[in-house]
């Protein structure tokens, strides 16, 4: 990889990180009563690389962030459900960008829901129960609310943020 490649990765990254860090600040549980509910505005970073980048530096950039996150949040235990939900978004997103006529409001709320899904099969696995399936539902309805939130964000991030192809 380039050190201009690089370092756009780092930048993203790091914007992603601040994201991520500034609506924990700022819980959704006052408008939903959902534990953990957020709104995934570090998700606009990963729409943007997958538009904007290629997949592989989408998925430095998510890998990074999830690590770092959860690292510097003090909470390596959650890795595994921030990872898991992140990969399945970003498998989910980067299918359906292809998908011709699909907005990146279906792309973002499809990303949502798979974010949720995957953390939630996370949950299962390393609780060994199919207990944590209970909370799916709910959370699959607020993924369409956060979704296009983001999504509509994300649409803006596109089409005004300039490429940032250096090669």
């Amino acid at each position: 990889m380039s050190v201009r490649r690089l370092t756009r990765c780092a930048v993203l990254t790091a914007l992603a990180l601040a994201l991520s860090v500034c609506e924990g600040l700022f819980p959704l549980t006052v408008l939903f009563p959902l534990p953990g509910l957020r709104l995934g505005l570090a998700n606009l970073v990963t729409v943007y690389a997958l538009c904007r980048l290629s997949g592989r530096e989408a998925l430095a950039i998510l890998a990074a962030r999830c690590f770092l996150g959860n690292l510097l949040g003090g909470n390596l235990t959650a890795l595994a459900f921030s990872l898991t939900g992140g990969l399945l978004a970003l498998g989910v997103m980067a299918l359906l960008l292809r998908v011709r006529g699909l907005s990146l409001y279906g792309v973002s709320m499809a990303g949502a829901a798979a974010h949720n899904t995957g953390q939630v099969l996370a949950a299962m696995a390393v609780l060994g129960s199919g207990a944590p399936l209970v909370y799916l539902p709910p959370l699959l309805l607020c993924s369409l609310v956060t979704g296009a939130v983001t999504g509509a964000a994300a649409i803006l991030l596109v089409h005004r943020v300039p490429d940032f192809r250096f090669s």
